[in-house]
């Protein structure tokens, strides 16, 4: 893989997903699809799209004729601080938002088949290539599309989500596979419906991904009577792009409302949501981020924490935080008093492991009082050694710490890890921790460390340190189907491929005449070659009068071709 410095950053555990992107795979046919989307993106939304795509299309140098190679793009995207990565298909949504946190357009390698032209459920490459790279050069969309991955990456997950993304990814795989049967995709759509069905209270994940959903890939943007396209779901589908400003869709303004919208991947969106500006989008993800753990702690953010059975952290206000996987707290009066983590945890400072504090100090979890000591109204963190000694918390000394909470420490003081004026950890041998009759620590177990800090200011999905904990996504089961074509295909294929060479030679009717019988005897449905072979050709020239009304009668034998041939039609100035 072709690598720049922003890739470079990557941190290890989403490199997983990385794949080659599979550009000798790309047959002539892919790359006519290619090039029939991108010609009626620039004809049709450089009139209704945001008035950054045309732009960004030249920024990022994403080419109309030929798919694009990303590694090729990456040397431009470098240029506005962005870079590009293959992926197969629909990847983890919090992997999906922490590569878009640095500054990583992930895009899936594939691209759609023949029959999804106009729209396709899964990811492809001209839905992230064409739909989401023009847009980024636009700075302030930029900083919202890394704001949103910075908070995206750290929402927390419940565990029906992770069974929706596997349903959603296995339904993406059947339909964009033209071999797959009505009954695969039929029974890939019911166990979608049925897990959306059972998916209990909307955690924070399924909420920010429905403001990504009304923005990055579905949003409008201007006044609500009259707005512009700049979703790259819209972007991406010629189908729903015309569709989308047509009143038959339901306009209304974006606000933080939209978090509680969902949306069927499978189908044309109902209603859409319209931002004033960019700037907008800012302000309610702002909004948002007010209403996440991660700005909220305390036992809000611990419960969500252990609700998410995954690993977590939660950040004391000494600055300390604690990862892994949270499995109980203790409350009183309305506050955590008491949290403890099950298996391996590690304890951080500004997002690295601290010394001795690592895994394999806390393989079997971590238990630690949170709060005030009672009658004293300063927290513990901010004391110095002098204030310490004052209240007979002495190095080397026996102490007892009793908490508001009435968690109660006694042991003796074995040492104290401090960071920037902060106490962090205070460690202590032949220790006690009880709360009432409730034993939570014996001397017997070991040496304690008790976290230092007054509260839980802030709780959030993953480690802090995610390379010292060992942090991994496991690549999905299940990989995008790699398409065997049929001998008849693959032959089509070569006749795109000759006919492609011919816009760069000299117009050969004998040669044309001898494609256009083949296609007729043996491809009477493929519409999009018969357009390439009318675009070569002079109107007065008697295949163009044959293919001109070959097409004509396509469309009457298949009027869902009307559009997409009348569209073509129209690239090459004919009527």
């Amino acid at each position: 893989m072709e690598k720049n410095e922003i890739i470079d950053r990557l941190p290890k555990h989403l490199l997983n997903f990385v794949v080659e992107q599979p550009y000798d795979d790309y047959t002539a046919q892919d790359h006519a699809i290619w090039r029939y989307v991108m010609r009626q993106n620039v004809r049709y939304l450089g009139q209704v799209a945001h008035a950054s795509y045309l732009e960004g299309l030249k920024k990022t140098g994403i080419s109309i004729e030929r798919i694009p190679h990303m590694y090729g793009m990456n040397r431009i995207l470098s240029e506005i601080g962005w870079a590009a990565v293959a992926v197969d298909g629909f990847i983890p949504p919090a992997a999906f938002m922490e590569f878009q946190a640095f500054n990583v357009l992930v895009i899936a390698a594939d691209i759609r088949p023949f029959d999804q032209v106009e729209y396709t459920p899964a990811p492809d490459i001209i839905h992230e290539a064409a739909g989401h790279a023009p847009i980024i050069a636009d700075p302030e969309y930029s900083r919202y599309l890394v704001r949103f991955g910075e908070l995206g990456s750290k929402a927390f997950s419940s565990r029906q989500d992770y069974q929706l993304y596997e349903a959603i990814r296995h339904l993406s795989i059947v339909k964009a596979d033209p071999y797959s049967s009505e009954e695969d995709i039929t029974k890939a759509v019911e166990e979608l419906a049925a897990i959306e069905a059972n998916m209990g209270e909307p955690s924070e994940m399924a909420r920010i991904r429905n403001l990504h959903w009304w923005t990055v890939e579905y949003g409008l943007i201007g006044d609500v009577q009259s707005p512009q396209i700049y979703g790259a779901g819209l972007l991406s589908s010629i189908g729903e792009s015309y569709s989308a400003l047509n009143n038959g869709v339901i306009k209304l303004p974006y606000t933080l409302d939209a978090q509680n919208v969902g949306f069927d991947i499978t189908t044309k969106q109902p209603q859409l949501f319209v931002t004033p500006d960019f700037e907008t989008l800012n302000s309610v993800l702002e909004e948002f981020a007010d209403t996440m753990a991660l700005s909220r702690g305390g036992i809000y953010g611990i419960n969500k924490a252990i609700e998410s059975g995954h690993a977590a952290t939660a950040v004391y206000s000494s600055g300390l935080q604690v990862s892994g996987i949270f499995t109980d707290v203790i409350e009183v009066n309305g506050k955590p008093a008491y949290i403890r983590t099950t298996g391996p945890t590690t304890l951080n400072y500004q997002d690295k492991v601290l010394y001795n504090h690592g895994k394999n100090n806390h393989a079997e979890g971590f238990g630690s009082p949170v709060g005030l000591l009672a009658g004293y109204r300063w927290p513990l963190e901010g004391l110095s050694m002098e204030d310490l000694e004052s209240i007979s918390i002495i190095k080397g000394k026996r102490a007892e710490l009793i908490f508001e909470s009435g968690v109660r420490i006694d042991g003796v003081l074995k040492g104290i890890v401090e960071k920037n004026g902060k106490n962090l950890i205070m460690s202590f041998t032949d220790c006690t921790v009880e709360l009432g009759e409730t034993k939570l620590f014996l001397p017997e177990w070991g040496d304690y460390d008790m976290a230092v800090g007054a509260e839980i200011i802030s709780a959030y999905n993953g480690p802090a340190d995610p390379r010292a904990y060992g942090l991994s996504y496991p690549a999905p089961a299940e990989k995008t189907h790699k398409i065997t074509h049929s001998e008849s295909a693959l032959k089509l294929h070569d006749l795109y491929r000759q006919v492609a060479e011919y816009r760069s030679k000299e117009i050969d009717e004998e040669y044309l005449t001898n494609i256009w019988h083949i296609l007729e005897m043996h491809y009477p449905d493929d519409w999009l070659i018969r357009l390439e072979i009318l675009e070569l050709l002079p109107r007065t020239n008697r295949l163009f009068q044959v293919l001109q009304e070959n097409l004509r009668l396509m469309k009457r034998d298949h009027p869902n071709l009307i559009k997409l041939i009348d569209n073509g039609l129209s690239l090459i100035q004919f009527n």
